[in-house]
């Protein structure tokens, strides 16, 4: 066992039944099955989440792993698997011991712990989690399937705001197959009652006054005098006064070093107190923790260190400190080296540490927490040199930036700019600037990212050619390719990576290739994936996360700008595995917002609507990936005739318009368009369309092109534009052949782009066509206006579109996805549904994996009997 289980407590656990029969059940059926899962326990704070637990791992027959989360005040990387790493020893131990990475960890627990007997590991107190732990726990979760094993993980559910980390991830666990939530509840009234009786006390008031709360009726009672404190802090010191003074002592120097107090360190801090270790475990405050001891409960640990002098509590961490620096056995632990530092406002001490605990958590991809490092060590650098302050200043910016804050990040190097101006070393204010500029882009602040590059190149040429103009001219090449300047960024990229193979600056050389890979490709030039591959090869082989995170993302978004939906396929969920192992927010944003549009672009209107409000209401910050995200989202109401449509697409606009930047601007004013062409109000999209098609032809971009000349075609906007070849789906309808224009469509698995080519026909059999196909995908306001110009045409019969609980049905399938489902239980091969309807193999091929995804089944055989079981099967679309 990682760590002993306490024995199940004599006092009877109360309401608990249906809790340890769901876990008890998960458990047998993982080891039955041979395939893992996870559950999440959640409660408010002292609600019995680990009393339940303890209870159920008591007399377990499976080995029982068990780790918790630390309470510091910036928890260390990857805290509970350290824990359990230590007590299993061996190679995992040595593992972690070193700089791994939250991918690496998960794959050895798993080897170690995947017995096929079975396996219970033990998460608890992930509301204080690290960012490392929080990437291990979403790997887990997809993992535990491979092995036997019930992964049961705890949380505070009371403590979870809007923006806190954990809280996104249980958002992104949410549809998981193998994941269940269990939640912990108060105490009702009849139990309270129960166990207040033998104290004699009126049950219905402490009821009411505690919530039910088993922390606090417990503390309450354990008083023994019938008073209810206003506060959990008086019940405690009201235990704990009980205890004679050297005991309270100890308990004092316990409360002092979470998240447990190892023995050694106990009879270094408190050497004339240790001796009443047995007593504190006696009176139910602290119980065992592997080689130590911990609070029972944290809420009681918080109670009795809140209510430490300043100098008691300055002398405990003192000696903490010392201690902890030199510990018997082991690296000293950074995190927690840190955390006395400051308690003991040594800044000294601090400045030594935090940066080295930050550069740790850096190196375990948790960049939240070496963020939140960086800051503790600013917190003390007032009286440092410029120097020192900048640079301390310049690794927060760059992990607030890898962790998605970008505000943060900004604020960050704006201020260490200021310094690099107050020291005047022309080099290192350069690379600021440039660095700046980076910031300013993601920001979507183009004018001032362009400015500060121009500077940066300026102070830079100014000295001998270094490493920081080369890393200057890479930048300026991907300011140029953000405005559409391909041939730019190509000059620009060459002369970084002249410069860069100079100096042999690996990073600088991946970073000119991404760009350079990424102009040709948008020029159509075979060579541009090519240097895109390679780069992204030599990032991930070198270790370059960040580098390796931006060669996805233009991978895919240059894909999707070219509706190559099949390569977007093939890069996008590997990158989004990559940067979520790796904890790169920003760039996992950013691949969310492209997943978005590719699920739109495949007509899974649910799941693009679902991708898209994750990325808007993620509290991590990406301007691009929001607005992308508000523009399908938007179009996915336009598209169903939803009514607030416009108002996320106004916002998408406001964040698009200030870049100047067409790959974010044209998106938005092509969705703009539609929903006003869909609205009969086309005249009001006039002005922007215009100015949106005239930066397109200046940045002679093809697709962007073609998109924006065909909205002004179906408005009716005059316009004068040449669509490239390139773009060969818009040219046919521009020429004139709606029906070739809606066969290449459908190739690329565009359903909905195809009805709307077939839309400008004056043909029935051809607006017929369109009008089926927007039926099936629910488009109505498209459908009604093709069924007006099929009536126009005298047409009759007409369909009426799907019924609207085919629409509701409860696995959220589109209509086309139901149509291939009742196909799919009549036994068809993909080739033979999509002779039937009319669509390519490779369309059907997507369709199938959409709906097996969705009713989370395996097989076409499983699919097929979860269809009949949800009354789904043979549905008409």
């Amino acid at each position: 066992m990682a760590r002993p289980v306490p024995q199940r407590q004599s006092a009877t656990l109360l309401e608990r039944g249906a809790q340890l029969a769901a876990l008890e059940e998960a458990l047998a059926g993982a080891v039955a099955s041979g395939s893992g899962r996870m559950v999440l326990v959640g409660g408010e704070a002292g609600v019995g989440k680990t009393s339940l637990l303890r209870a159920f791992c008591d007399g377990q027959s499976v080995r029982v792993f068990a780790g918790a989360c630390d309470a510091l005040f910036t928890p260390r990387p990857l805290g509970p698997f350290v824990q359990i790493a230590e007590s299993v020893g061996g190679e995992l131990e040595a593992l972690v011991a070193g700089h791994t990475k939250p991918h690496e960890l998960v794959s050895a627990l798993l080897a170690e712990i995947g017995d096929r007997r079975g396996s219970v590991l033990v998460l608890e107190d992930l509301h204080w989690a690290d960012e490392a732990t929080l990437d291990a726990l979403r790997l887990l979760a997809r993992r535990v399937e491979t092995v036997p094993t019930l992964v049961v993980a705890s949380f505070r559910d009371d403590e979870l705001d809007r923006i806190h980390p954990l809280r996104i991830v249980l958002g992104e666990l949410a549809t998981s197959p193998a994941v269940e939530r269990v939640s912990v509840q108060p105490l009702s009234a009849a139990a309270v009652a129960s166990v207040a009786k033998p104290y004699g006390m009126d049950a219905e008031d402490l009821h009411r006054r505690t919530g039910g709360n088993p922390f606090y009726v417990t503390e309450v009672l354990a008083t023994g005098d019938g008073r209810v404190p206003a506060t959990v802090r008086d019940a405690v010191l009201a235990r704990a006064a009980r205890l004679d003074p050297q005991a309270r002592a100890l308990m004092e120097a316990v409360a002092v070093v979470p998240p447990r107090a190892e023995l050694w360190l106990l009879e270094r801090i408190a050497p004339e107190s240790v001796d009443r270790v047995d007593d504190c475990l006696a009176s139910g405050m602290l119980t065992g923790s592997g080689a130590g001891v911990a609070f029972r409960h944290e809420l009681a640990r918080l109670a009795v260190e809140q209510s430490l002098t300043p100098t008691r509590a300055l002398d405990l961490h003192r000696q903490a400190l010392e201690a902890l620096a030199s510990p018997p056995a082991g690296a000293p632990d950074l995190a927690r080296l840190a955390h006395h530092a400051e308690a003991a406002a040594d800044g000294p001490a601090v400045l030594r540490f935090a940066p080295a605990a930050a550069a740790r958590a850096a190196s375990l991809g948790a960049h939240r927490e070496a963020a939140a490092q960086y800051a503790r060590a600013l917190r003390f650098a007032e009286g440092e040199p410029f120097d020192t302050r900048a640079d301390l200043l310049e690794r927060a910016s760059h992990e607030y930036y890898l962790s998605a804050q970008l505000e943060e990040a900004l604020a960050a190097q704006e201020q260490a700019l200021a310094y690099r101006r107050e020291l005047g070393d022309t080099l290192r204010l350069g690379d600021a600037l440039r660095a700046l500029a980076r910031l300013l882009g993601f920001a979507g602040r183009a004018n001032e990212a362009e400015a500060a590059c121009r500077d940066a190149i300026a102070l830079l040429e100014q000295l001998e050619p270094s490493p920081e103009l080369a890393r200057a001219y890479g930048k300026m090449a991907q300011r140029r390719q953000n405005w559409a300047d391909n041939a730019g960024a190509i000059a620009w990229g060459e002369r970084s990576l002249e410069l860069a193979e100079r100096f042999d600056r690996v990073e600088t050389i991946v970073y000119a290739l991404t760009t350079i890979g990424t102009a040709e490709f948008l020029e159509g030039m075979p060579a541009g994936r090519e240097k895109l591959e390679r780069a992204l090869a030599m990032a991930r082989e070198l270790g370059l996360d960040d580098d390796a995170g931006r060669a996805f993302v233009n991978l895919v978004w240059d894909s999707i700008r070219e509706r190559r939906l099949e390569d977007v396929e093939r890069y996008l969920a590997p990158g989004l595995e990559y940067c979520d192992e790796r904890g790169l927010g920003y760039w996992w944003l950013s691949l969310l917002a492209c997943r978005a549009s590719l699920e739109l672009s495949r007509g899974d209107w649910p799941a693009a609507e679902a991708t898209a409000t994750a990325v808007i209401d993620d509290p991590r910050h990406s301007k691009v990936a929001q607005g992308l995200s508000l523009a399908v989202l938007g179009l996915v109401r336009a598209r169903r005739g939803d009514s607030d449509a416009r108002a996320a697409l106004h916002e998408a606009l406001h964040i698009a318009r200030p870049t100047g930047e067409l790959q974010q601007i044209e998106p938005v004013v092509a969705a703009i368009a539609e929903t006003a062409w869909l609205e009969g109000r086309g005249e009001e999209a006039a002005a922007e369309l215009r100015a949106a098609l005239d930066l397109a032809l200046t940045r002679n971009a093809a697709w962007e092109i073609g998109e924006l000349a065909c909205w002004c075609r179906r408005i009716g906007i005059p316009y004068e534009a040449a669509v490239p070849e390139r773009a060969r789906p818009y040219a046919l309808e521009l020429e004139g052949h709606p029906v070739a224009a809606a066969h290449e469509w459908r190739e690329l698995g565009c359903a909905y782009e195809a009805a709307l080519a077939l839309v400008s026909s004056g043909d029935e059999a051809a607006l017929r066509q369109a009008l089926d196909g927007l039926q099936r995908l629910g488009a109505h306001p498209a459908a009604a206006i093709v069924t007006r110009r099929l009536r126009e045409l005298g047409a009759r019969g007409l369909p009426r579109g799907p019924r609207r609980a085919t629409r509701a049905n409860e696995a959220n399938l589109t209509p086309r996805e139901l149509e291939v489902l009742g196909l799919v239980a009549e036994g068809l091969r993909n080739a033979d549904i999509a002779a039937r309807l009319f669509l390519s193999e490779k369309t059907v091929d997507h369709h199938v994996s959409a709906i097996l995804r969705k009713l989370g089944a395996r097989t076409r055989a499983e699919a097929s009997v979860k269809a009949v079981r949800l009354g789904l099967a043979g549905q008409d679309g």
